[in-house]
């Protein structure tokens, strides 16, 4: 399993909500497995490698995106933070971080 590093932010529940799109897309394919694997075994040690894919998969995006847009990435996650993830709260943050992101 990676580790995020010492210039990546932890993978807070606000630092998720705020890639989550991108996660979304990206480590699709991996959740997929997981929930499957998931589904079919009640077991815990069944879907650890799924679980460790997916872990993977969302600590590389979240270094892609800290090296991308680490400013705009902090503005939203910290207002995430203080408005308890609340998206609405957060608009004009997300617009600039999605703007850098998905060079829009």
């Amino acid at each position: 399993m990676s580790e995020a590093g010492a210039d990546t932010p932890p993978p807070t529940s606000a630092v998720l909500f705020a890639i989550s799109k991108l996660i979304a897309t990206r480590c699709g394919k991996q959740n997929r497995a997981f929930v499957e694997c998931k589904a079919k075994d009640a077991n815990p040690e069944a879907c650890l490698q799924a679980g460790d894919a997916v872990t993977d998969c969302v600590v590389a995006l979240l270094k892609d995106v800290n090296k991308k847009a680490p400013e705009e990435l902090k503005t939203y996650y910290s207002c995430l933070d203080y408005y308890s993830n609340n998206f609405s709260k957060c608009r004009a943050e997300q617009e600039a971080f999605e703007k850098v992101v998905f060079n829009k």
